[in-house]
């Protein structure tokens, strides 16, 4: 059969196309990019996206809950992390693990909120009121993050009011600026509430700040409402037992702090707290040196160098007459800040209720006008006093301007300076009749030794500040919370 082929007439072989101009053009500028990209890489200009990156991505959530897992086992800050070298970053606490997450997701209100109560509770494990006053200071920032990128946030509110409470206290911070801070703290802590009355952790510190105010009715209610809204928080029953301790019922803040260690076993300011309310409440000597010890393990257990847990032992001791078992411990606690004053002034306590006011003497001397480390035998390091800030400090001062008067004779007269230790103290604390009484006493001992007469009487002075006076101060001294 005969086919008649029509059309184009078929061709066996490839025909050459035209060349486009334009095919040309983009051709070499691929080719000039691709050099231009090779040659960077090559010194170091641009990173090949094959390459590894330095430092593993993670995402923000996971740093999150490894900051919360870090809390409840008590590492708040870690002493022994590290500056985080080349390669990827150590972490081993929870103040890390939310700085971390923050680097990624810097814009986290909460999360800022959240490294702001972390840093304000590690506080209290910090070894001294300096340490301590930083880390608040530090805590201050965060939470004022927080409040820039959700002023409206019921949470943040409430955890920067609770930062400026704890603020508020520290004993460096003077009685002025503390009067500020707590006004801002309430001021805080009222507008969370309004924000959200439902919100357990803004009526707790809410109470807590009403508590330091001394406004005992409200605080009692607000505590009562945040235990009801949040019964599984720690710092719920925290604040509650705070709130009951102020009020005189020991029993009930102990179950209640008790409460929070069980919800957060590992955080030893509550043991602490349980400790000195069996000790001035319940007069339970026992019960508060196993609360203390039981601090002190915890602490050891996650490397912490706080010495208040030894502190307080040896109050506790010194309380019971135990003058040997008190000054081990207060050795012990030296030996974990050998620089702070405070110590210095527990030790020189201690010594003086045992008698031996010659090695009190330098002891209280570090604590009030700070020594240098040739001096300072048993610390071997230099000290800063302390400022006269706190009742407790004042007690210091008393103290060790009694020791002067009381180691005074003729041929070595320290009347001189327990005159103007004295004299610094009475300025200020006129109004404490228990203070103004052993410095009267004090006082005393060198107006006898002149000869003179008591500035106002008609006799010379007699008797010496011994035992009376100085069961007074450690009487008071035991109910009064260490700085």
């Amino acid at each position: 059969m005969e086919r008649n082929l029509t059309g184009k007439r078929p061709s066996f072989h490839q025909e050459p196309h035209k060349t486009s101009i334009y095919r040309v053009m983009v051709l070499l500028g691929l080719i000039i990019v691709a050099t231009w990209i090779l040659l960077s890489i090559r010194r170091g200009e641009i990173i090949s996206p094959l390459l590894p990156t330095s430092t593993p991505t993670r995402m923000s959530v996971s740093y999150f809950l490894e900051a919360e897992a870090y809390f409840q086992a008590g590492k708040l800050d870690d002493p022994a992390n590290a500056t985080p070298g080349p390669g990827v970053p150590k972490i081993n606490d929870s103040i890390d693990a939310y700085k971390a997450a923050l680097e990624g997701d810097p814009q986290n209100a909460a999360a800022w909120a959240e490294l702001a109560r972390i840093q304000a509770y590690s506080s209290s494990m910090l070894r001294n009121d300096t340490e301590r006053r930083v880390r608040l200071e530090q805590a201050l920032e965060s939470a004022n993050k927080a409040v820039e990128l959700a002023p409206d946030d019921s949470a943040v509110r409430a955890i920067r009011a609770f930062v400026l409470d704890w603020y508020a206290f520290n004993p460096l911070v003077l009685a002025a600026q503390r009067e500020d801070l707590l006004v801002e703290a309430e001021r805080e802590a009222s507008r969370s509430f309004q924000l959200d009355p439902q919100n357990a952790l803004a009526l707790a510190y809410y109470a807590e700040i009403l508590a330091d105010e001394q406004k005992w009715t409200q605080a009692e209610k607000y505590a009562v409402q945040a235990i009801a809204l949040g019964p599984d928080l720690m710092d719920t029953h925290r604040v509650y037992g705070y709130v009951l301790e102020t009020l005189g019922k020991y029993n009930a803040a102990i179950q209640q702090y008790q409460e929070a260690v069980r919800i957060n076993p590992n955080m030893t300011f509550l043991y602490i707290r349980i400790g000195q309310n069996f000790r001035e409440g319940i007069r339970n000597s026992d019960r508060a040196l196993d609360y203390f010890d039981r601090a002190a393990k915890i602490n050891q257990g996650l490397g912490v160098q706080n010495p208040l847990p030894y502190i307080e032992i040896a109050r506790t001791y010194m309380q019971i007459g135990q003058f040997f078992a008190a000054s081990i411990n207060a050795e012990k606690a030296l030996e974990l800040d050998p620089t702070n004053a405070n110590t210095y002034g527990q030790l020189g306590i201690i010594f003086r209720r045992a008698r031996n006011y010659e090695g009190a003497m330098i002891l209280l001397k570090c604590a009030v006008r700070g020594c240098i480390a040739a001096e300072n035998e048993m610390g071997k390091m230099d000290v800063v006093g302390l400022p006269l800030t706190s009742i407790t400090v004042a007690y210091y001062y008393v103290e060790y301007g009694t020791n002067l008067a009381f180691l005074s004779r003729p041929n070595e007269n320290y009347c001189e300076e327990a005159f103007a230790v004295l004299g610094e103290v009475r300025a200020s604390y006129q109004s404490e009749p228990t203070l103004m009484g052993i410095i009267e006493d004090s006082e005393g001992i060198c107006y006898r030794l002149a000869g003179e007469l008591k500035p106002g009487t008609n006799e010379t002075p007699a008797g010496l500040p011994g035992a009376t006076s100085t069961t007074q101060a450690m009487n008071f001294m035991a109910a009064t919370p260490t700085p």
